[in-house]
């Protein structure tokens, strides 16, 4: 709930997906699912309404399907990992902004988005990844 504006509306940084890469690297994909529904629920319930859930929920859902398959390949760092998620996502929300406004115009806004979610994906990477790092060090301690 940070505001952010980098000039692309509807952009925001996703600091609540740093929890969500953190549990898939450290507890599995199953858990990171349910990290993330009962992020867009709460949050949904809280501030936005069933539009916004509906959003979300799309995004997550081709986000998380693109991390969990990228991560069991490891072909990515976790920054690679994450960087994806924040395209996908993007894009998960603008196929169902596309249905509720019946028209693929609105894909002339996709090189924006690919944009944002790359940096802001990179972002939370770097973060989920030292929050990773350190959880990890601390199950060894």
């Amino acid at each position: 709930m940070i505001p952010f504006f980098a000039g692309v509306p509807g952009m925001k940084l996703g600091l609540a997906n740093m929890a969500v890469i953190a549990v898939l690297y450290l507890m599995g994909p199953a858990d990171a699912v349910l990290v993330s529904l009962v992020r867009i629920l709460a949050v949904g319930m809280m501030f936005g309404n069933m539009v916004s859930i509906l959003y979300s929920l799309a995004g997550a859902a081709l986000s998380l399907s693109v991390m969990i398959w990228l991560k069991q390949r490891n072909w990515f760092s976790i920054r690679g990992v994450s960087m994806a998620g924040g395209v996908c996502h993007n894009i998960g929300q603008l196929v169902i902004a596309a249905v509720t406004v019946q028209t693929f115009q609105i894909f002339y806004y996709m090189p924006l988005l690919i944009i944002s979610g790359t940096v802001t994906g990179i972002i939370i990477g770097i973060l989920g990844g030292e929050i990773t790092r350190r959880m990890k060090g601390m199950r060894l301690a």
